[in-house]
């Protein structure tokens, strides 16, 4: 039987489509305004942060205990020695001296060199950024497919048993470290079952199939948490979604159901997911530190945690550096997204 609209239920929802009718007529110019608003404020976040990041990442090394003229030249070097090395390095200049050509070959590429191994810093994360970024990137994939899949499911079943189900298993994955869903994801897919390899790495170059092989289970271990969280944010969103009064009001003009859901609840309903998803992009940079070990993988977490045993603060630094503006400009491109999805907040700043 098809339902018919009653003269009462379409006058109201005239009166909830008329302002979104009034919002249509700006739309041509309220989200080039909100994107260029959430870029600014973002801007105006990230440089302060970038210059306090930067500030206390340099004073950590420059005011640690290790001697790393001592540690290059080893317990035999004499005093001379020692101090010829620290000139070299260019540790007996003042602090402020240090920072400012540290942050000036910075912005020129030049990270300086290993003391250790006297490699440029900037080739070493040139060669190691591609695994990380690999690995986060297909993290990412799999969070927001995973995510957004198990959400919307969830939504649309709200109350019964799949929206329990979902919402249950989401909770139990969000206790499940990273590197212990690494180990279990390699004895019951590497071992027991050997689909994948257990680790290591191998380019792109060397075929999509074989590549991709390397990066499925550290890309499930790291990306699980962030499904899981963005699943749960979905479905709450979409669920407060769906009970507004424009979603009746596109029903009685006739718009498909999957089109009321897809388009029009989901994008007022997405903002908190979106969120959660900025939230997650510096745990995947951060937990690639723990994965790529698990993993056995040459990326920025390996070289950083290698850089750091051995007290090499010129490595330590630099992959520093890159961590922070990765998240930085993750954080800038969720606002943007942010901003593109609802323009009304850049109409109301």
């Amino acid at each position: 039987m098809t339902a018919v609209a009653t003269p009462a239920v379409q006058a109201q929802a005239g009166e909830v489509l008329a302002p979104l009718d009034e919002v249509a007529d700006l739309a041509p110019h309220s989200p080039a305004r909100g994107v260029l608003i959430a870029l600014g404020k973002g801007l105006a976040i990230a440089v302060p942060v970038l210059f306090l990041t930067t500030l206390i990442t340099f004073a950590l090394g420059a005011f640690s205990d290790q001697d790393p003229a001592a540690a290059v030249l080893g317990e035999v070097a004499t005093p001379a020695d020692v101090e010829r090395m620290r000139h070299e390095f260019g540790l007996d200049r003042p602090f402020y001296e240090q920072y400012g050509s540290w942050v000036w070959n910075a912005l020129h590429g030049d990270l300086g060199s290993s003391w250790f191994t006297n490699i440029p810093v900037a080739d070493s994360i040139v060669e190691r950024l591609p695994v990380s970024l690999s690995v986060a990137g297909l993290a990412l994939a799999i969070a927001l497919v995973l995510g957004a899949s198990g959400g919307i499911v969830a939504a649309l079943n709200r109350g019964r048993f799949v929206d329990r189900a979902i919402t249950a298993v989401s909770a139990a994955i969000t206790t499940v470290p990273a590197f212990v869903a690494g180990i279990g994801l390699i004895i019951v897919f590497a071992v027991l079952i050997p689909v994948f390899p257990t680790g290591g790495y191998v380019p792109v170059s060397a075929g999509i199939g074989l590549w991709a092989s390397f990066l499925v289970l550290p890309a499930f271990a790291l990306g699980l948490d962030a499904s899981a969280d963005l699943a749960r944010q979905l479905r709450t969103g979409l669920v407060g979604s769906l009970d507004e009064n424009y979603v009746l009001g596109a029903q009685v003009r006739g718009l498909p159901w999957r089109r009321v859901v897809l388009v029009h609840a989901l994008r007022n309903g997405a903002a908190p997911a979106i969120a959660v998803v900025g939230l997650h992009i510096p745990r995947l940079v951060g937990g690639a530190v723990i994965t790529e070990a698990v993993f056995q993988m040459p990326g920025i977490g390996q070289l950083t945690r290698d850089a750091a045993l051995r007290g090499d603060v010129p490595v330590i630094q630099g992959a520093l550096l890159v961590a922070v503006l990765l998240v930085l400009v993750s954080s800038l491109v969720v606002n943007v997204v942010l901003a593109r999805l609802l323009p009304a907040s850049g109409r109301a700043a």
